[in-house]
């Protein structure tokens, strides 16, 4: 099985993704947020969640996000900026809840609530993380994926805004077993350093799990992200601790079950040190199956 069709869009370069990430505030709790645009005009989900996080977070200073739970209503045009209306639902001692409304023409194209947090002194527990090989001996994506260049205009090899580096078969690569396996563990870093702000660290991770965590669920349904119809539903994200993304962070991404046109995916993930920065799970829209509609 091969994917042999043109490439659906290029990868945005990371100096682009974190631009479009700091979103300009035009009033106290309004924000207007200029998309990443690509020849379908296709707003990624991952983006524009990891963009109202940033605009949540411009208005709890003094504290990081632990938690942000989004729904995707409708698509968007990603030749047009979107607005962020941001409205304080409650600023406590310790936790302050935000909600986030994305809207393009007067429709609303996302609704999110996020939640930060001071720092709190508490007893602490995680599950440890897998046993896998060191980053550095794993190969770039780019050099595990090299049998496949010719494809999709280049699209597997070309540039990516992040280093990753597959522990598990890539999607792609996956299409030559004889079974798909639900689990796909990679590490990932920027592939350039970037500023050293923990809210765009965290907007940068909500965008990685916007697109990496997919490929668990479209490689159990025998195909790739860039030939396979989807369409983000939901998107949940728990940060542990603050992320660095100066170094690796390792993604145990999963896909528990795909049912009625839907895939569920997870992910958990660690920091070099083996600390529990992340857990994260997506709900995926496939259609309604080959040659009928597929609107959600």
């Amino acid at each position: 099985m091969t994917d042999t069709g043109k490439v659906s869009f290029a990868q945005p370069a990371l100096a682009d993704l974190i631009a479009t990430l700091d979103v300009e505030q035009t009033d106290e709790h309004h924000f207007v947020a200029t998309q990443l645009d690509n020849p379908h005009h296709h707003i990624v989900g991952g983006h524009i969640a990891g963009q109202a996080l940033m605009a949540a977070s411009r208005t709890a200073p003094g504290r990081v996000p632990h938690s942000m739970h989004a729904y995707y209503l409708r698509a968007g045009d990603a030749s047009r900026p979107v607005d962020l209306q941001v409205e304080v639902a409650r600023d406590g001692g310790t936790l302050s809840t935000r909600q986030v409304t994305a809207r393009q023409d007067g429709q609303i194209l996302l609704e999110m609530l996020s939640s930060f947090t001071t720092a709190v002194e508490a007893p602490e527990y995680q599950q440890p993380m897998p046993d896998v090989p060191d980053p550095d001996s794993v190969l770039p994506a780019q050099q595990q994926l090299a049998d496949y260049a010719d494809e999709l205009g280049g699209y597997w090899v070309q540039p990516h805004p992040f280093d990753q580096r597959y522990i598990d078969p890539h999607p792609r690569a996956a299409l030559e077993l004889d079974e798909p396996s639900p689990r796909i563990r990679l590490w990932w870093k920027p592939c350039e350093p970037v500023p050293a702000d923990a809210a765009l660290h965290s907007a940068l991770l909500t965008y990685l799990s916007g697109t990496k965590m997919v490929e668990t669920a479209v490689a159990m349904r025998r195909g790739t992200p860039a030939s396979a119809f989807n369409a983000l539903i939901d998107h949940a994200l728990w940060f542990q601790r603050p992320v660095d993304l100066s170094d690796w962070v390792l993604s145990d991404q999963f896909s528990p079950s795909g049912i009625a046109g839907r895939g569920l995916a997870t992910s958990t993930m660690y920091n070099r040190a083996g600390q529990l920065v992340c857990v994260a799970t997506q709900e995926l829209y496939f259609g309604r199956g080959k040659g009928e509609e597929r609107r959600r």
